[in-house]
């Protein structure tokens, strides 16, 4: 019994050797960072799918439990494979080259984006809509910083919040199928299904009534 423990703390040893070695640490990182990619993934996705599908998803519970982990193993997954061929590439690159450069970090996510993220579902198109609306934001202040645009007298905050707003509830109205399906169902619950009831039952209590009166 000792002997398996002087066994597991010498491997442990050897591999906390390893993780020190400088010339590894670029293959380490990628491994590290397909790590970090599935449990953020999970942390992120998990979450959000057990409200979604329990907000607005029929079926049984055992369906319910199994779309939720679909969602959050795709999501997992997806971004851990991501991770791995971004820094993967990032690393190939630098080394061929000699030095790390702007254009490598935007071709390796290219190519990672095209590879991971280039089937059209729905959880891919949740992270590309996400991530579409911080790349606005950042460009923007990018320009403003560069001296591209002129800074701002006042804040554009209120004006971009009213026009995205505007532009949201438009769209819902009168070309609803242009909006991502989760996107339709948050608002269906909230403008449309509050114009509906027929008791304090639900009017107050829930959303809808379940009972055939």
């Amino acid at each position: 019994m000792a002997g398996g423990g002087d066994s597991f703390r010498a491997l442990l040893r050897a591999a906390n050797a390893l993780l020190q070695q400088r010339r590894y640490h670029a293959a380490l990182a990628v491994i590290k960072g397909f790590r970090n990619g599935a449990v953020y993934g999970a942390k992120i996705r998990a979450p959000h799918a057990l409200v979604m599908t329990f907000l607005f998803k029929s079926g049984s519970l055992r369906e319910k439990l199994k779309a939720i982990a679909q969602a959050t193993y795709a999501h997992s997954r997806n971004l851990a494979y991501f991770v791995f061929t971004y820094k993967g590439l990032l690393a190939a690159q630098s080394r061929l080259q000699g030095k790390k450069i702007p254009f490598h970090s935007f071709l390796a996510a290219c190519i990672g984006g095209w590879l991971v993220f280039g089937d059209n579902n729905p959880i891919n198109s949740q992270i590309i809509m996400y991530l579409l609306s911080r790349i606005l934001f950042g460009l923007s202040r990018l320009a403003v910083e560069k001296g591209y645009i002129p800074q701002p007298k006042q804040d554009p905050f209120p004006l971009v919040a009213a026009l995205v707003w505007g532009t949201v509830l438009w769209l819902f109205e009168y070309h609803r199928e242009t909006l991502q399906p989760s996107l339709q169902a948050s608002m269906t619950y909230l403008y449309e299904d509050s114009e509906v009831w027929h008791d304090l039952s639900d009017f107050l209590v829930y959303n809808k009534r379940t009972d055939s009166k």
